[in-house]
């Protein structure tokens, strides 16, 4: 029987004492379990030369690796101890803005799909005239027409994208019950099935936001034990299925 294997899949995750079932984290180029060992040995000392009389070797650890390509609020939260939660697109009206400085950023609290109008006072300012529109705000101008000085308090009336947020780093690490169902290309896409009942994921040591390649989130974790798995032969951390 021809074993070789080459894998493709998708992995679901599901929060351990959550509500939501198992969700799928999007394309994953990999995903690697390893396993180390804490080995105590035996010096031979009954002859000149040494070796090993006894060894035992112990399970240490078992880590998981991912690489994920799909930056989804859900998969920054989890990578990032955060939280989620979504805007729907409306119009935000008259959004105040103190001690404007010129040619500095005046982000809108929201990403704004359109600026409408930007008032000082009063009197509405003219784009390009009194300020300069960029995609997460705009940029006043100072003594344009409308009168701008360094100081001065505007407000905002603009169009807020719908958008997904997340705030990071206000979570401790979860714990998720991960499963890949994946397919084995080297045996004509035979099954193959890995369910770990608890990993602890860690947090993101690096978010790459500029680049020339597509980004990816390196994921680690530890598959922990999980002690609700009882029976003779049944493994308490993570068990592998292979389509005959």
């Amino acid at each position: 029987m021809d074993y070789s294997y080459l894998g493709s899949g998708k992995i679901w995750l599901r929060e351990i004492g959550g509500s939501a079932g198992l969700t799928q984290v999007g394309n994953a180029s990999q995903l690697n379990f390893s396993v180390t060992e804490d080995t105590k040995e035996l010096k031979d000392f009954t002859q000149p030369g040494g070796g090993t009389y006894n060894e035992v070797r112990r399970i240490s650890a078992v880590e998981m690796s991912a690489t994920l390509h799909d930056l989804s609020a859900a998969n920054l939260a989890r990578a990032l101890y955060g939280a989620t939660s979504t805007e729907t697109a409306a119009t935000v009206t008259d959004e105040a803005h103190a001690d404007i400085i010129g040619g500095e950023l005046v982000p809108t609290n929201y990403l704004p799909s359109a600026i409408t109008t930007v008032k000082k006072g009063a009197t509405t300012l003219t784009v390009n005239v009194d300020y300069t529109v960029e995609p997460s705000g705009i940029v006043p101008i100072l003594g344009g027409g409308g009168g701008l000085a360094a100081g001065d308090d505007i407000a905002i009336t603009y169009t807020k994208a719908a958008q997904d947020i997340v705030q990071a780093i206000v979570n401790s690490g979860k714990e998720y019950e991960l499963l890949f169902d994946g397919l084995n290309e080297a045996r004509s896409g035979k099954r193959t099935r890995v369910r770990a009942w608890r990993v602890k994921v860690g947090a993101l040591a690096q978010l790459a936001l500029i680049g020339e390649e597509y980004a990816a989130m390196e994921v680690t974790g530890k598959l922990l034990k999980d002690t609700t798995k009882t029976g003779a032969g049944i493994s308490q951390y993570f068990k592998i299925d292979l389509e005959a």
